[in-house]
């Protein structure tokens, strides 16, 4: 008996040609896709639909959309939960109907705040013989980095991926032993980490759909308010090429 194949797919920040060679041979080999459908998306496609969409057309019948709610920033609550649970049903009802490869697409890569990890962890309690198999995908912070032409990381630079989800503090802390930091769902502290930035003489990029048509890229301190899910990238201070080699 085969087993069952369930994927995290990663299929990058936006752009659908950022979306890797394998992650589109994983989709078309999938018998169904789960993608997230969030408030912002209502009834429309949302973000990992449409680059799936624009990637792989072919399997727009395979598609199937798990509510998901962006309403919750922190904690398990329990449209959180119930999201998670909708999507391990979702992908359980589709073995039982006799499917053998479940993908579920998610935005950036499966591996980084994604939640995908929970949909895995609990088909797995489901699944006795489940396989999970995670494909990476282009990440916000080297979209950022690239459309800024802002190098992420030089010689022995140390990089720092944290959220600002509860304020400034713990960045600053990361700061003082990481060269780069990058920091993600900074749109509510945005003007507190502006303010610090201008007080220590320093700025930031700042990313705003990064990898869409309305892409906004812009310093830090040109911005008086931004999306919650705005990226930053905060480089390193450097004064010479190759100094850190």
């Amino acid at each position: 008996m085969n087993p069952h194949l369930l994927f995290g797919i990663g299929v990058g920040p936006g752009d659908p040609e950022l979306i890797t060679v394998k992650a589109v041979n994983a989709l078309r080999s999938c018998d169904c896709v789960l993608v997230p459908a969030t408030e912002a998306s209502g009834s429309d496609s949302g973000r990992a639909e449409t680059i799936v969409l624009a990637a792989c057309p072919d399997v727009a019948d395979r598609i199937v959309r798990i509510p998901f709610s962006m309403a919750d920033r922190s904690g398990v609550t329990k449209r959180r939960a119930d999201s998670w649970q909708a999507s391990a049903d979702q992908a359980v009802k589709s073995f039982s109907e006799g499917a053998s490869r479940i993908g579920f697409a998610t935005i950036g890569d499966p591996s980084v705040y994604s939640t995908f990890s929970y949909l895995a962890s609990s088909v797995r309690e489901q699944v006795a013989d489940l396989q999970v198999e995670v494909i990476p995908g282009i990440t916000a912070m080297q979209a950022l980095a690239a459309a800024s032409r802002t190098p992420l990381v030089e010689g022995d630079e140390v990089l720092a991926l944290v959220p600002l989800k509860k304020g400034i503090d713990s960045l600053l802390r990361v700061h003082e032993v990481a060269d780069t930091c990058v920091v993600y769902k900074a749109g509510r502290h945005l003007p507190a980490l502006r303010d610090h930035l201008a007080e220590i003489g320093e700025d930031a990029v700042a990313g705003i759909n990064v990898g869409l048509p309305a892409e906004q890229i812009s310093a830090v301190s040109e911005l008086e308010t931004a999306p919650y899910f705005t990226s930053v990238l905060w480089p390193a201070k450097r004064s010479g090429r190759g100094e850190r080699l």
